[in-house]
């Protein structure tokens, strides 16, 4: 604020303004000093010249303008009204006031003295109750949450309660008599009446609860005699509690549910006049520790293929499984079991997500599935000592694959791209291997693939059954590799899609196969099969030499089996024992 040269002041309540000069010097006023309550007519205005100067300090003199102290005629009588309402707040109320033309100077003996009478009540005077709104008519009524009946639930019979009129008086009003019996509450009789608005939920309003922990169920009866309404709790376990009054129970009832499940609990209130009944699905779960997805490690395109997703603990409540599927990551597929069947269009590596719902926690599980036209596949056994330090978990299972992968390769020289291993889960001890078609040597010849396919597995089977493959786990443990024996049971395919003679077909080879296997077996006690046996050798050793004798250095044959670079020229030279017809595939 800027002070000039001139102060304004007016007397008469802002009616006229005098001006009063008092500096000829421009001044920026800082504050004025003071006292509350003080009688002295004398201002001190504090201030400054400009923004670099000092302060000053202006005392203003006011008693050449108010020359006397006031007396009674100097005042009137003033009532406080709102609008030419007398009444506020239920009351009239007389204030004494200085007069508008009197320049005089009250001291602090001078009390302006005030009188005050009650009004009569009005509508004004009166607010809406709890539970009720104020309606575009102006009158007040129940809002849409609010149950009238609640008013007498906690009734006895025989006794009263305040029964709301849908007003109450506004806090501090004084106002009597008028209106005010018609606006507040009425005392009633409690009335007897059946149960009615039995409502049944938890004490955290969830549909869920873990298993072994307290779950807190709360029972509200809108309606009915609470103290002589008994209430039947049955928790849908075998389990149920009665109480022989609602207001008994107001803390809620406490269970303890020790399987999990969905359980129906019922709440039934009971009075002479009648009864209620509510009811609850209660969803009880555990928490889910370990997820494993079950999947083939390798499968056929456009051949089905099961998934399925094994939980631990087994029973953990209700489960919602969502699935993405091979290059489907938009649209996921949710299921409530937990196995799907699926088959790959796209030859390659096709991944599988598997998520678990249980109550708020998720957990998930990913695989990888190479896909390809046709592979040959045979299960592996190990020496006991692996079973020893097997201790089942995934990441040493894929150690251990790597391991015997390699250990494969050094011993037959397959080729890297070409073999796939993965150890299964579980004692004793076993894995797959899978051998995939080399796409440069035989691109677009689906003939000589499976016919190559055929000659890789028998190379490495005749390395596993010579003990050629072996591994170090450890220091001091040496774990040597095997071809599981499968089991002389014939696989059979129930499927429509198989014809009878199809079927026929498959069975005729399986006899043949074991019956190669048992001449085999006893080729040595049959004079005939030996001497066959040996010129067959004969003549597999002399296409399988090398043509310099200095190549012929190194491990033996005998040790090594025949090298992969003969095996195309061989195939059409010699028989072979075991054709595969089909691949075999395992789903773990």
């Amino acid at each position: 604020m800027r002070l000039q040269t001139a102060l304004r002041l007016s007397v008469d309540e802002g009616r006229q303004w005098n001006k009063y000069s008092f500096t000829n010097t421009p001044l920026f006023v800082d504050g004025i000093l003071g006292e509350p309550g003080e009688e002295t007519l004398i201002m001190t205005i504090f201030g400054h010249v400009s923004h670099r100067s000092e302060w000053q300090l202006v005392k203003i003199d006011f008693r050449s303008i108010f020359n006397r102290r006031c007396n009674e005629m100097d005042f009137q009588t003033w009532h406080l009204h709102n609008q030419g309402e007398p009444c506020l707040m239920g009351a009239k109320r007389i204030y004494r006031k200085l007069r508008s033309m009197s320049r005089c100077v009250m001291g602090q003996s001078v009390a302006l003295s005030m009188s005050s009478a009650p009004c009569e009540c009005s509508e004004a005077d009166f607010e809406c109750d709890y539970g009720f709104e104020r309606r575009t008519s102006g009158k007040c009524a129940p809002a849409f949450w609010f149950h009238l009946s609640s008013m007498s639930r906690r009734c006895t019979a025989g006794m009263t309660f305040m029964n709301s009129t849908g007003y109450r008086k506004v806090v501090s009003n004084n106002c009597t008599a008028g209106v005010s019996v018609q606006y507040s509450a009425r005392r009633q009789p409690c009335p007897v009446q059946a149960p009615r608005g039995l409502h049944l939920v938890t004490s955290e309003g969830s549909h869920t609860a873990t298993l072994g922990a307290n779950v807190t169920f709360l029972v509200v009866l809108e309606e009915g005699d609470g103290a002589r309404t008994s209430i039947t709790l049955d928790f849908g376990d075998g389990h149920a509690v009665t109480y022989s009054n609602v207001s008994s129970i107001e803390e809620g009832i406490k269970h303890i549910y020790k399987t999990v499940g969905i359980y129906k609990v019922t709440a039934t209130g009971e009075n002479p006049l009648g009864s209620e009944t509510a009811v609850l699905y209660l969803h009880v779960n555990c928490q889910l520790e370990y997820i494993h997805l079950s999947a083939p490690f390798v499968a056929v395109r456009n051949k089905e293929v099961n998934l399925t997703a094994v939980l631990w603990p087994s029973q953990v409540g209700t489960v919602t499984y969502i699935w993405w599927i091979g290059n489907n990551t938009e649209q996921p597929l949710v299921t409530l079991e937990g196995s799907v069947s699926c088959t790959f269009s796209q030859e390659g590596a096709n991944s599988v997500t598997v998520q678990v719902s249980v109550g708020s926690s998720i957990l998930q599980d990913r695989k990888t599935i190479a896909v390809h036209d046709y592979f040959r596949s045979h299960l592996l056994a190990f020496s006991s000592n692996l079973d020893e330090h097997n201790p089942d978990v995934a990441e040493w299972r894929l150690d251990v694959s790597r391991v015997i992968k390699n250990a494969l390769i050094q011993a037959t020289g397959v080729r890297e791209e070409q073999l796939l291993v993965t150890v299964l889960s579980g004692l004793p001890t076993t894995a797959e291997f899978f051998l995939l078609p080399d796409k440069q040597l035989t691109e677009g010849k689906p003939d000589k693939s499976a016919a190559h396919l055929d000659q890789l597995s028998e190379v490495l089977l005749s390395a596993l059954n010579q003990n050629l493959v072996q591994f170090t786990l450890r220091p001091g443990v040496q774990v040597t590799v095997y071809a599981a024996h499968l089991s002389a049971a014939p696989l059979v395919d129930t499927s429509e899609n198989h014809s009878g003679s199809a079927m026929l077909m498959l069975l005729a080879g399986v006899v043949a196969g074991l019956a190669v296997f048992v001449i085999y077996k006893f080729k040595r006690k049959i004079p005939g099969l030996n001497v066959y046996a040996q010129m067959q050798n004969e003549k597999e050793q002399e296409m399988m030499s090398p043509a310099n004798p200095a190549e012929a250095t190194g491990p033996s044959q005998r040790d090594r089996g025949p090298p992969l670079d003969t095996l195309d020229t061989a195939f059409n030279s010699r028989p072979i024992e075991v054709k595969w017809a089909e691949p075999l595939v395992h789903s773990h």
